[in-house]
Order: C-alpha cells, then structure tokens, then sequence
C-alpha cells in the first residue's frame, strides 16, 4: 500500500516506448488500460524517447496503428530536445545530419540548414540512423578529423529492442567512429536530464510529482535520477535481474510492466 500511496502522488507519467509499452509493432496488452487509468485519476502522461530515427507525426502514427490516439504536445523526443540544444548553442550552424530523413525533416523544422556538402559544416549530429550507409560513416570521420567541429549525438543507446532481439542503436555507431576519429560527442538524450526537464517545464509540474518510467537503467532510468524525479524501472524490455543488481543506479520502483501502474492507482 506505501507503493500505491506515492504512485498517486504522480501527476506527470514520462513513458519511454519501446521495450516499455510496446515491443516492436507488439503493443503490450496491459499499456491501454494503464493510460487510461492515469487520466481516470487525474494525471497526464507523455511519450519520452531517445529514437530519433522517427518525427513525431511518424510516431503518432505508429501508437495510432497499435490503438493509442496522440498529439504532437504528447511527446518529448531526442530529436526535439537536440534542437533545443543546438539552438542555445549553435544556432546559426549548418548541419551534417548522420541521420534518417525523419530526423533531418525535424531539424530543418526548427531551421536549421542541412547540408551534405563535409567544407561546409559547422556541426555533426549523430541519430539512430536506421538508413545508415558507410558513406555517412565516411563523410563524418572526413569533418572530425578536419578540425574542431562540434559533434551531437541524439542519444547514447547500445541497442534498439524489437520482436527478434536487438539492433545497434546510436551509441554503437558513435563508439565506431570513436575508434577511426578518437572523438566523443556531446549527448542529448537520456540519461542527461534534459529531457524531463523539459517536459516538467512545458506542463508546470515539479520533480516529486514526476516520474520516468522506462525499460533501462542505463539511459531511462538514469535520467529520472539526473533529473531528480521518481523512478520507475520495468522488466519488460532490456533489463534482467542480472543487470539490476550488478548497476550502481537504482530506481524508486522495480515493476513487471506498466501494468502495474494501474493495478497500484486503482489500490
């Protein structure tokens, strides 16, 4: 019953996607159920991912495809959150994007100049890149290696989960032209606390009323931390047991799935 008591303080759910609401194309059976719970009591939840791969309106259209109706206010995305930081940062730089077209397509939105020409760039970015080509490889270690240049990264995952395992993610790619260049990138994405902070602005809500609910310890759940909010682990993805005990960061709860969420609301 204390679980219950302190998930209802909760007010602002921040729910990682993959691996935490669905797997996949597979939505987990139990995630319609606990939004519609979080609502029924008063709270709001958002969509907070490091998969950068996707725009918001692809990804509105993927949770519409699975049954969930969202709007572009329900999210917190990597890319979005690298725009905001290259905007205080460098807010006149022309881009090499490493990156899918939905990424670019979210950076010229906030108007930044994309270039694939390498003696024109002022920055690098580096996304979950599922359109990856050696030539993108190539022409970021070019800039690199040239000369000072800034380089972004969206994100630090190791890997993507879907229906048949893993696949490497946007930290794989940046620890490979850590070996040919020597060069780490500055990240945006979870574990930093950003994006929380972000989203606790956006809807005036405070960190003893948030939580970060998520699949790994690594990025979703250390980024709670960072952020100082509640912190909700789920061993419906990428975490084991295993992992758990063997991590320096703990989360304020250990759960199923998100399930449980609604189960411990309705106590």
């Amino acid at each position: 019953m204390e679980i219950a008591s302190k998930m209802k303080k909760i007010k602002l759910w921040l729910f990682d996607m993959d691996g935490t609401l669905y797997l996949g194309n597979q939505l987990f059976e139990f995630t319609p159920d606990t939004l519609k719970t979080i609502k029924d009591f008063g709270g709001r939840y958002m969509f907070m991912t490091n998969n950068s791969s996707k725009s918001v309106s692809a990804y509105i259209k993927k949770l519409a495809s699975l049954g969930i109706s969202a709007e572009y206010d329900d999210f917190i995305t990597s890319s979005q959150a690298t725009a905001y930081y290259l905007k205080n940062h460098h807010p006149e730089a022309t881009l090499y994007v490493c990156g899918t077209e939905s990424l670019k397509e979210e950076l010229r939105g906030e108007g930044f100049k994309i270039s694939d020409n390498i003696d024109e760039i002022d920055c690098v970015v580096m996304g979950f890149d599922t359109e990856l080509t050696f030539k993108k490889l190539e022409d970021v270690c070019k800039i690199l290696l040239g000369g000072d240049v800034p380089y972004i990264a969206t994100n630090p995952d190791y890997v993507c989960p879907t229906e048949f395992g893993s696949v490497p993610d946007c930290g794989s790619v940046c620890d490979m032209i850590k070996n040919a260049t020597g060069k780490r990138p500055v990240v945006i994405g979870k574990p930093e606390a950003l994006m929380p902070m972000l989203a606790m602005d956006k809807t005036g809500r405070g960190k003893d009323e948030t939580a970060v609910i998520g699949d790994r310890i690594y990025t979703d759940i250390k980024s709670g931390i960072n952020a100082g909010t509640v912190s909700i682990l789920v061993m419906s993805g990428e975490t084991t047991e295993e992992i758990l005990n063997a991590s320096p960061d703990k989360p304020d709860f250990v759960l199923e799935n998100v399930g449980k969420i609604a189960e411990y609301l309705k106590a």
